[in-house]
């Protein structure tokens, strides 16, 4: 243990201009004595001590000097001052009394720095380099070694330029804190530089070194370039799209944005809209008057200097789509029409044409439709494109009303009932305007309707005059009349007649069947000639005397098909047995 009193002081305090200053007084008595006065003073440019406390066990005396109001005492008798001035760069001493073991004391320096001069004069001297970093070794015995890297090289002092003040503390233990802080001017280029300490030490009498981990310092620097752009889902912007314009900045902290809309000669604040602190103005759904020149400035809070920046929007866009009929009315089944379409873009355009389905047919501003009927289309729409912007089209829609004397297309004629049952009758037609459908007899009616069509049902019990006379289905509208009969046919009488054809068919059979048996019996009679000689013979009118005359009358040929059978079983044309009988029949028994 100390066998006298002993004061321990860090040999040097940094403060930052406007910040705290806290100067510890450590101190130790022998016998754990106490003390009977500390006295705390600064050391003026006279090198003259001025006292600034008086501190006894009865009570704390401050005395009147310019630091009066800015000084304060801790728990510990530690002295921090605030708010820091520049004035106060200089050395402070705690003495203190302990009665029969003496008088003791130990200064600080008190070492103060800004970021930015304290002056705005450039030629000022007041400007002290920024602190880096500080780097703190505890327990240590000897005391060890710091040194300063900046991005892995070692870093050496260079007066008013890169400064390594450090402390020696032996504590109640015998070990040492050393602490250091590294003062060195930045510039831009050093955002991405980095800092580390590194302790040297001996142990077992070999010297040893320790590297803190790397650190990067936070630089504050004013805007040099600022760049505005426009960021959109695709590469020309076009109506309905969404649009972010994004201003940056180089400066670090980024600076105050603030967006402008050039309108004739005027330019229009357009903060407000803009996402706060972000630089990001957000445009939705554009429309043509969203193009213009814009505006970004920004205002950087350090120094005040502002900057600005243009960029042109450009919308692209479609409007006036206009559909022209010619002729514009009063088209007539059989008629021509042309459907001329026209659109005004600051682009190059495409025209194509579509049915009422969808159907695409036919590409450019015109279409001809020839030889309109009610099946034609009712409407077409116009699809105006724009090939250099993908997605910028717009359509627009045109009726082609085809008006004329209504067509029935579709009649339950002729309809097999029977009588006292319930049927139903259809008749639908097509026609424009639309048609009304009357019946000729009374019944329920249902009418439906499908684009120009219009169908019918009729709901009615057939009676013995609705089998007679039928009924009749009536379609007009303002350009004429068209009705047409539907025959209803009794199932019955069908039936009958039915029956009576094919009864009159078996008999037909039957007879023709009988006739043929008849033919043969006759031939086999030899009632008939077996050639066309003895045919020959009944148109002579005189028989020659040397001639035997054989009379036929039949007209048919002789043996069936004229073929007969040989002795060998084969069968041989009927002319060649007629020369072998040499002109006369087969004798009879």
């Amino acid at each position: 243990a100390a066998s006298k009193l002993e004061i321990s002081m860090p040999a040097v305090v940094e403060a930052e201009i406007g910040g705290t200053a806290r100067i510890e007084c450590n101190f130790y008595i022998p016998e754990n004595a106490s003390y009977t006065y500390i006295d705390w003073f600064y050391v003026d440019r006279s090198n003259r001590q001025v006292r600034l406390y008086h501190i006894t066990a009865s009570g704390v005396l401050e005395d009147d000097t310019d630091y009066k109001g800015r000084l304060s005492l801790g728990e510990d008798k530690a002295l921090s001052l605030s708010p820091v001035t520049v004035q106060d760069a200089r050395t402070f001493v705690c003495q203190v009394g302990a009665g029969s073991y003496g008088v003791g004391e130990n200064s600080t320096e008190l070492s103060v720095y800004s970021e930015l001069p304290a002056n705005p004069n450039p030629c000022s001297r007041l400007s002290l380099p920024p602190q880096i970093a500080r780097c703190v070794s505890r327990n240590s015995f000897p005391p060890p070694n710091i040194t300063w890297h900046k991005n892995g090289e070692q870093l050496h002092l260079r007066e008013n330029q890169v400064t390594m003040p450090s402390t020696l503390t032996r504590e109640s233990s015998g070990l040492y804190t050393v602490s250091s802080t590294l003062y060195a001017p930045v510039t831009r280029e050093d955002r991405h530089s980095r800092y580390h300490c590194t302790v040297h030490y001996w142990l077992r009498g070999q010297r040893h070194a320790l590297e803190s981990p790397k650190v990067k310092v936070n630089i504050f620097y004013p805007t040099e370039h600022l760049k505005l752009q426009v960021v959109s889902s695709s590469a020309l912007v076009k109506e309905g799209d969404n649009v972010t314009l994004v201003c940056e900045a180089d400066g670090n902290p980024p600076p105050v944005f603030s967006f402008l809309k050039k309108n004739l000669n005027e330019w229009q604040d357009l903060s407000s809209l803009a996402e706060p602190d972000s630089g990001v103005l957000n445009l939705h759904d554009v429309t043509k008057s969203s193009s213009g020149m814009y505006r970004c400035q920004s205002l950087d809070l350090d120094d005040m200097t502002q900057k600005e920046e243009d960029v042109d929007l450009v919308v692209n866009y479609i409007e006036g789509v206009r559909v022209k009929m010619n002729p514009s009315s009063n088209l007539r089944e059989g008629d021509s029409v042309t459907l001329s379409c026209d659109a005004h873009s600051p682009v190059a355009l495409n025209y194509q044409w579509r049915d009422g389905k969808g159907k695409k047919v036919a590409d450019g501003n015109k279409l001809v439709l020839s030889n309109l009927t009610f099946e034609t289309s009712k409407t077409f729409s116009c699809k105006v494109m724009a090939p250099s912007v993908p997605g910028l089209e717009q359509s627009k829609q045109v009726s082609v009303p085809v008006e004329g004397k209504p067509r029935i297309v579709a009649i339950s004629s002729p309809l097999y009932v029977r009588q006292d049952e319930v049927i139903n009758l259809t008749c639908k037609a097509i026609a424009f305007p639309p048609p009304t459908v009357q019946w000729s007899i009374n019944g329920t009616a249902h009418e439906y309707t499908d684009n120009q069509h219009i169908a019918s049902n009729l709901t009615v019990r057939v009676s013995h005059d609705l089998l007679q006379v039928g009924a009749k289905c009536r379609v007009s509208n303002e350009h004429g009349v068209i009705e047409k009969h539907i025959q209803l046919v009794d199932q019955k009488s069908t039936a009958e007649s039915q029956g009576v054809i094919i009864v009159a068919i078996i008999v037909a059979i039957l007879v023709v069947a009988v006739l043929g048996a008849v033919i043969y019996f006759l031939h086999k009679k030899g009632k008939i000639p077996c050639g066309r000689a003895g045919k020959q013979d009944i148109t002579k009118p005189e028989a020659r005397k040397d001639k035997i005359v054989v009379e036929v009358k039949s007209d048919k040929l002789s043996e069936e098909a004229g073929l007969l059978q040989g002795a060998n079983g084969e069968k041989r044309p009927a002319a060649d047995q007629v020369g072998q009988s040499d002109g006369h029949c087969p004798s009879r028994a």
